[in-house]
């Protein structure tokens, strides 16, 4: 495994990260493929036996519950210190006002929430979920920053948004003294790269890590186009994001990863890892090759040939994930 720094932080992270969307308890939330703890665990163990130190979750998924497996699979499995762990804030946890957002309020709330459910004193990467433009950024980055200073938070990271509304929020936290974002959790892959007009280059010019997320476009780029799965049949926020011009791209995966004697997978995360400014993409799994395969893709290095076949075909498409 490969270690590299979260941007321009100090922070070590493995170049693969796991995301833990899948895990949770099924029937919570809107996540119904998700895998019960004892589904989970083997995969987080998994991870671990591969040297990945890097986890991922939200405090919506599966309504708390992926934060609760994550939590007691890693405190039986490993020293806290060795592994760096990731959630989120924004969704709605509870019905009623408050029950959502960045307000102040919330933020303060919902941490509180995460630790315990994760069982842990600190997270080493808080993000904000989604923007919310109904609370002013000045409150937010404040209330992240006094997690800071609270000990509750290692480093701040913030999800997909406009680039400009990433850059105000950078702007207002350094013109105050408080704690700037460290990372960004963008949509990205071979399907979807609307990111490369502004935020990767904004990212790279400021020292951001970008961990993308759904960089196998929900699996899109793991299998012939028409296969389907248990997820991809309910998935219903994944409908809205590719579109049947996408299909000759997954083709091309097919192809390259044909002649190379290698997975679609791991061609599509090669090609993402090709990108300097991509620190680690979250990488779901919910069987044994998924994982085999993120590992394996930090060994194929792709020819300008192939990269250029890879790319040739995309298409612009509207913004999506930003909500």
């Amino acid at each position: 495994m490969d270690y590299v720094r979260l941007g321009r932080h100090g922070l070590e992270v493995s170049r693969i990260c796991l995301g833990c969307m899948s895990y949770g308890v099924p029937g919570r939330g809107n996540h119904p493929w998700s895998l019960d703890e004892p589904e989970a665990r083997p995969f987080i163990k998994a991870a671990l036996d591969a040297g990945i130190n890097f986890f991922d979750t939200a405090n919506v998924y599966s309504d708390g519950t992926s934060e609760e497996i994550l939590g007691r699979a890693l405190a039986g499995l490993v020293s806290r210190e060795e592994v760096v762990v990731a959630t989120k804030v924004h969704g709605r946890m509870r019905p009623g006002p408050n029950g959502a957002g960045l307000s102040r309020k919330a933020i303060l709330f919902e941490i509180d929430q995460s630790l315990r459910r994760l069982g842990m004193d600190y997270v080493d990467l808080y993000q904000i979920h989604r923007f919310d433009p109904r609370t002013p950024i000045e409150e937010t980055m404040e209330a992240l920053h006094d997690l800071v200073r609270m000990g509750k938070v290692r480093y701040l990271g913030a999800s997909s948004m406009w680039a400009w509304r990433f850059a105000k929020a950078q702007y207002v936290a350094e013109s105050h003294g408080w704690t700037p974002f460290a990372s960004m959790q963008n949509h990205y892959n071979l399907l979807y790269r609307e990111e490369e007009r502004e935020m990767l280059p904004l990212c790279a010019d400021q020292g951001v890590g970008v961990i993308p997320w759904s960089p196998l476009a929900r699996g899109r780029l793991a299998r012939p186009w028409e296969e389907e799965t248990a997820r991809s049949r309910t998935d219903e926020f994944g409908r809205t994001l590719y579109a049947e011009s996408d299909r000759v791209i997954v083709e091309r995966v097919a192809e390259v990863a044909k002649a190379r004697g290698a997975s679609m997978a791991q061609v599509a995360l090669a090609w993402l890892l090709h990108n300097p400014v991509v620190t680690a993409p979250i990488v779901g799994a919910t069987k044994p090759h998924h994982l085999e395969d993120a590992v394996a893709a930090l060994d194929i290095h792709l020819g300008d040939e192939e990269m250029a076949r890879l790319e040739e075909p995309y298409e612009p498409h509207r913004v999506a994930g930003f909500s």
